[in-house]
């Protein structure tokens, strides 16, 4: 029995009794005209914490103050920065603090990861993913298999939804992987699908492609900071994401990468660069890679500063607010959207499909609508009512209800508006 109530008193109730409602006050929210705008767009870009400024003022402080030395001066020298970060990285992906480390930018950071874990030898050449993968990660593994003398076409294996269906069966997914056992060597796709907003079964996927001896890695840019993720317990090769969108630090902001232990001593090749070498020899400037332990030994280049202090700050407000709450919360946001949604269908004759699954494991905060009519009208109508959404060609809005800053009357008011929009 659904006990919600499609009412602007009920709404603010549940933002009364929020546990999480003060953190909204640690961002800042966009205005236009003077008004404060509704920002459903987290899935694309996260919101500025009021703490990035501060953040980014101290290392300018420390530049000004002691130029070069400040990678080695100080409280929280440079050259540890990665460092600092570590703790609640590996909280947010469910990992060891030794297998995560924020670096580069995700797309370098796949490309980093397919060099050491996509290995084709014999008849096993093939990577599984998934069609309409984003574009970003659908050219990565096109061009890295064409570098090492593959024909895409032959080597990419990308599993497709059921006819007349907009998301994939986990089924399908292992189906694909057993049948195709003996020529793959690598899975590797989203954890988190852009376009329809569905979680995959990373679990089971991993489990499955393990059994067979198949390495698998996640692109997490969608779900980091937003769905539950155990990438250690699942024995998840490796993982990589951005920072900018749900985890709110700020545009092209400072990757992320995962390695798990199991993969530390194995003999990997890999591209590398000085910031990846053993720290305590890094300066002696000697031929013959020597890398960190861990992920560290990923890294390629000295690290921007100034966006891991925003990356030190934002995640600080995750640390505080804990995973396991935002995700409680995010579950509500995300399932009163719906709840209006599917009033607003039974109230105009269903002009709106929902394409991400109904069941809360199988979504994050994202809501991606097929509008059946007048799509960019609605999307429009949106917009000038100050509600800040996606909108993705043909005919597709996504809205992310954002646990950290979003709250339940904003739901309601994107439900009124879209009510109005059919009267």
């Amino acid at each position: 029995m659904n006990i919600h109530q499609s009412t602007r008193t009920y709404a603010q109730q549940q933002d009364q009794t929020d546990p999480l409602r003060t953190f909204r006050e640690q961002f800042l929210i966009p205005e236009k005209d003077g008004q404060p705008q509704l920002y459903f767009c987290g899935n694309s870009l996260g919101l500025q914490p009021k703490s990035a400024r501060e953040a980014i003022e101290r290392e300018m402080n420390v530049w000004q103050n002691h130029g070069v030395e400040g990678w080695f001066e100080g409280d929280q020298p440079w050259l540890y920065y990665h460092k600092y970060c570590k703790e609640t990285l590996a909280e947010i992906v469910g990992a060891k603090p030794s297998e995560v480390c924020p670096m580069n930018n995700l797309t370098v950071n796949l490309h980093l990861m397919l060099t050491s874990f996509y290995q084709p030898k014999g008849d096993r050449t093939r990577i599984l993913t998934v069609a309409g993968d984003f574009p970003s990660d659908q050219y990565a593994l096109e061009t890295h298999v064409r570098s090492r003398g593959l024909d895409p076409s032959e080597v990419i294996l990308a599993v497709k939804p059921q006819e007349g269906e907009y998301t994939l069966q986990t089924e399908a997914i292992l189906n694909a992987i057993r049948e195709n056992e003996r020529s793959l060597a690598l899975v590797m796709m989203s954890g988190l699908h852009y376009y329809t907003g569905q979680v995959f079964n990373m679990k089971a996927i991993a489990a499955e492609a393990q059994k067979w001896g198949i390495r698998v890695g996640f692109d997490l840019a969608h779900a980091a900071g937003n769905a539950p993720l155990h990438l250690h317990d699942w024995g998840v090769d490796f993982a990589v994401w951005c920072s900018y969108k749900y985890l709110n630090s700020g545009p092209g902001g400072v990757s992320g990468s995962f390695v798990h232990e199991k993969n530390h001593d194995a003999n990997l090749p890999r591209l590398a660069g000085w910031w990846g070498y053993d720290e305590d020899r890094r300066f002696e400037m000697t031929p013959g890679f020597v890398p960190m332990p861990g992920a560290d030994g990923w890294q390629l280049s000295t690290p921007t500063i100034l966006a891991l202090a925003v990356h030190r700050a934002s995640l600080a407000i995750f640390a505080e607010a804990g995973m396991r709450n935002l995700r409680n919360k995010s579950v509500k946001l995300t399932g009163y959207l719906e709840f209006l949604l599917k009033g607003i269908n039974g109230e105009f004759d269903n002009p709106i499909t929902i394409m991400t699954p109904t069941e809360p494991e199988a979504r994050g905060c994202q809501l991606s609508l097929l509008v059946r009519k007048d799509g960019k009208k609605l999307f429009d109508d949106l917009t000038q009512n100050q509600i800040i959404g996606d909108w993705r060609e043909p005919n597709c809005i996504r809205l992310a209800p954002t646990p950290l800053y979003n709250t339940f009357e904003e739901v309601w008011q994107v439900g009124e508006v879209i009510r109005e929009f059919y009267q």
